[in-house]
């Protein structure tokens, strides 16, 4: 059994199904990263793993715990973490604050100061709000929060939306530093450096389920299957 396995999960908004039966796997330490085109479904599924968007029907076993149809916060304890599209910190809270908020919610190795060391730029900016923080401090602090709940699984939302490269090869070094102390990852992405570097596989979403999933160096080896799917050279 792998320590993520998703079968046939529907779910989406209302009266609106947006994943329409999806199968996934993914084994700790792991990194699978999520591809497809805007609007099939990438985001939503992230947000129902994580108890968001409420599950119609399917399973999410979660190192043979089911989660499907949990409260978020059920989900969280279970050592689920999620850094959202758009970073969503609180602007008038300070970098101390948000950390101070994630830590000790579950046991494990992450402290506030090896996240620090880890991300040395929020150290020099503790004291600061995070509405003064620049667009790549908030997703480091995002990333961060994620890691003072001593997550087992780390659910990436597009992580690298309107960050300059540098701050993207930062974030590639970071989750080498998850995955190496065994933390599985699930990546929603559209920059395809990042993706490429830091996924052992890589799926295609669409419409709703996942079409193409394959070890990340074959599908850069196919750029027909990439161009087809994705619209990419």
């Amino acid at each position: 059994m792998s320590f993520l396995e998703v079968r046939e999960l529907v779910s989406g908004y209302d009266r609106s199904t947006v994943l329409g039966g999806v199968d996934l796997e993914l084994d700790s330490g792991g990194a699978l990263g999520l591809l497809g085109r805007n609007g099939v479904g990438k985001s939503t599924l992230v947000m129902t793993l994580m108890g968001l968007v409420p599950v119609t029907s399917g399973s999410v076993l979660l190192d043979g715990v089911e989660l499907a149809g949990r409260r978020p916060d059920v989900i969280a304890k279970a050592g689920v973490a999620l850094v959202p599209q758009g970073r969503r910190v609180w602007s008038t809270l300070t970098v101390a604050e948000h950390l101070a908020l994630a830590a000790g919610r579950r046991a494990g190795t992450w402290t506030v100061s090896g996240v620090l060391e880890l991300l040395p730029r929020l150290a020099e900016r503790r004291r600061h709000f995070a509405g003064q923080l620049s667009g790549g401090e908030q997703q480091m602090l995002a990333v961060a929060r994620a890691l003072l709940t001593n997550p087992r699984l780390v659910l990436l939302d597009e992580p690298s939306d309107g960050l300059a490269p540098a701050i993207v090869e930062q974030l590639i070094g970071v989750i080498g530093v998850m995955r190496a102390e065994g933390v599985a990852v699930l990546l929603v992405e559209q920059d395809l450096h990042l993706a490429f570097s830091v996924s052992d596989q890589i799926a295609v979403m669409e419409k709703g389920r996942i079409v193409h999933r394959v070890p990340t160096e074959e599908f850069r080896r196919d750029p027909a299957t990439a161009h087809r799917l994705l619209g990419v050279a």
